[in-house]
């Protein structure tokens, strides 16, 4: 099975509805007539593992299962393996060379490099133009020698990162808490031997690591023991081993480099141990703090006070900028200002993290991953460092979990009601809503509208009223019919839900550009900036169009199925809208094929529902259907019939 019907196959999966041919193949970006000659092989291939690729008239094709055991078995073998199916593919040959250049001690010729991959050596010059670019990224150079060949040039600390991100199979390491290459870097028994002395330390010492960080640090010590006997070294400046000289991570990498030494007859110098102590300090969990702890002390107690201080800072700002309402949550606080100490120390030494969960936060929980952008933005002004994109993934798994823990706060909510005709039927009303409504709401009591003035309402969360009530109160006020009826009921339960009415009325016909033919995403970003200060909805474009390209810089917005939805880092315009630009092709957006641009524009005010709008969003992001029938549109009324046939409103 070649890559492109692994990719197929891939966002056969991710889709809920069928996919048209013409869809996957800008997808993929190949033509129509090849998507179909591989589907044809694809449904050849998938019928011997249970599965098949059934068409749907009109609609495209859809991934049907017959055998659940056999088709799980497949997609195991498929995509728990990081090296590309398709070995002459450019992806294969390119980490190919990667690996090899950083396992090699010496230089390499490119014809021997040719050899060994069965292609041309001009082959192997074009796969380096790319490779030249990944490592440089990496802060690792190549050197050129006439008749020697090719060799990395670069800092040692980078070069064992490198290693770290390219040698190590990162889904064998989660699935089987192992390394796919151990042989190649240290011999199984010797890997197994490190692990076994590095948890045998950190349960002596009392330092928790998570499953990941304890396998990030046994790979590093790892790659440190292969480096040290091909008599490579890390050279740290003076003032960092000073600073890890007198931290407990030194002497906890101590004691791990002494059983170490001992048992696989090595000898660390002592900037060898301050990189260990380094790789604890940036994956290190505090230990030992417990929610009564918590409760007796309070965090500032716990918490280093500038984490403390910056944990509390990062929540306000997002506060602000978003109106989450998180800046209280003393559980969020403690979650964010633990992850805080280890990630700055990451990011401070240059440690590269893999957060696999980044693009599922990403595509479905944008609100949070936003949340972290800014978090992320505030420490980067605060302490002058770069927080890469997978931290940020990381923040927003925090505030996630806050926002969830929200909508199940199950206190039930207090109504008062208003009855002018008798307490009998004030007492009905009263029990028809206790036996509607059960736990979910507290019926505090009844009045008299004359006497709703003397009635103190801080504690009520909104009034139920047979009457209309003319004066503004501090809370919402429903007017029912005495015997309820299902509109009624239905007010009710969107206050006890904490919503307010939910009306569409972010597309604008003035903001909806149709088959334009920009060829970058800064193109079509100043464009719908423009006509977006153009109606009045935002005061600068320059301000406004800079925040949204310094939002793409931070973390791109393209989320697949040809969709991208970049917005400014904080909320700028009058009102909340979307400003949809669809392409006549699709174009490079961050390296993901982009069609659909909705330029997305929160309420600077904080008022609007903001949840329901993302849901709303995302919703529309993740059908290709969808998606496909508003690319083939050419007018604004085209474009509205499917809002309206899918109730995109």
């Amino acid at each position: 099975m070649n890559s492109r019907m692994v990719s197929i196959l891939q966002h056969l999966l991710a889709a809920d509805t069928p996919v048209k041919s013409e869809h996957l193949a800008k997808l993929i970006q190949v033509t129509s007539r090849t998507v179909r000659s591989d589907i044809r092989e694809l449904d050849e291939f998938l019928a011997k593992h249970g599965a098949s690729v059934q068409p749907v008239r009109s609609r495209g094709y859809e991934l049907k299962i017959t055998d659940d055991s056999s088709f799980r078995m497949l997609l195991q073998q498929l995509f728990m393996n990081n090296e590309p199916e398709d070995s002459g593919s450019p992806d294969y040959r390119q980490l190919y060379l990667i690996r090899r250049l950083l396992l090699a001690g010496e230089y390499l010729k490119l014809e021997e490099l040719a050899d060994e991959l069965y292609v041309s050596k001009s082959t192997v010059q074009n796969d380096f133009k790319e490779v030249k670019q990944t490592l440089l990224a990496c802060g690792i150079g190549i050197d050129k020698r006439p008749n020697y060949g090719v060799k990395l040039r670069g800092d040692e600390v980078r070069l064992r990162f490198c290693m770290s991100e390219f040698i190590v199979n990162r889904s064998d390491e989660e699935r089987a808490g192992g390394i796919n290459d151990a042989p190649r870097i240290v011999s199984p028994r010797e890997m197994t031997l490190i692990r076994s002395i590095i948890l045998e330390q950190i349960q002596k010492l009392g330092v928790s690591l998570s499953d990941v960080a304890f396998s990030n640090l046994s790979i590093h010590i790892a790659i440190a023991c292969k480096r040290i006997r091909d008599g490579n070294r890390v050279a740290l400046l003076s003032d960092e081993k000073e600073e890890f000289r007198a931290a407990g991570e030194f002497r906890a990498a101590e004691q791990i480099v002494a059983r170490i030494e001992r048992e696989l007859d090595l000898s660390f110098p002592e900037d060898e141990v301050a990189y260990i102590a380094m790789h604890l300090a940036g994956n290190k969990w505090f230990a030992g703090i417990t929610g009564e702890e918590t409760e007796e002390t309070g965090p500032e107690k716990l918490l280093d006070r500038g984490i403390y201080e910056l944990g509390k800072e990062i929540l306000a700002e997002i506060d602000r900028g978003l109106n989450l309402r998180i800046s209280r949550d003393q559980e969020l606080l403690m979650g964010i200002c633990l992850h805080l100490k280890p990630a700055l120390n990451r990011v401070r030494y240059g440690m590269s993290i893999r957060n696999p969960m980044l693009e599922h936060v990403k595509g479905n929980y944008p609100l949070a991953f936003q949340a972290g952008v800014i978090g992320a933005k505030l420490i980067e002004s605060k302490l002058n460092i770069v927080i890469p994109e997978a931290e940020m993934g990381y923040l927003a798994i925090h505030i996630g979990a806050a926002m969830e823990r929200q909508q199940m706060d199950t206190r039930p909510k207090r109504c008062l009601v208003v009855c002018t005709s008798g307490v009998g039927s004030a007492r009905l009303l009263y029990y028809k809503l206790r036996s509607k409504f059960g736990e979910r709401l507290e019926v505090v009591g009844t009045t008299e509208f004359y006497k709703l003035q003397q009635v103190p309402l801080h504690n009520i969360d909104f009034v139920v009223s047979t009457v209309p009530i003319p004066q503004p109160l501090s809370v919402p006020v429903v007017v029912v019919q005495t015997l309820l009826g299902s509109g009624d009921m239905d007010n009710i339960d969107a206050l006890l839900n904490g919503e307010k009415p939910y009306s569409f009325r972010y597309i604008m016909e003035e903001l909806v550009f149709l088959r334009q033919s920009f060829t970058t995403k800064e193109e079509i970003i100043t464009f719908l900036g423009d006509k977006m200060s153009e109606f009045g909805l935002i005061r600068s474009s320059e301000g406004f169009i800079g925040l949204v390209l310094e939002r793409e810089n931070a973390a791109p917005t393209a989320y697949g199925n040809l969709v991208a939805i970049p917005h400014p880092i904080i909320p700028q315009s009058n009102r909340t809208v979307w400003a949809i630009c669809t392409l006549k092709s699709p174009i490079d957006w961050s390296g993901r094929p982009v069609q659909f641009v909705c330029l997305l524009s929160i309420d600077k005010s904080g008022e609007e529902p903001q949840a329901k709008m993302y849901q709303h969003l995302m919703g529309l992001v993740d059908n290709s259907e969808i998606i496909q029938q508003m690319l083939e549109c050419k007018t604004y009324g085209e474009f509205a019939q499917i809002i309206v046939r899918h109730k995109l409103y």
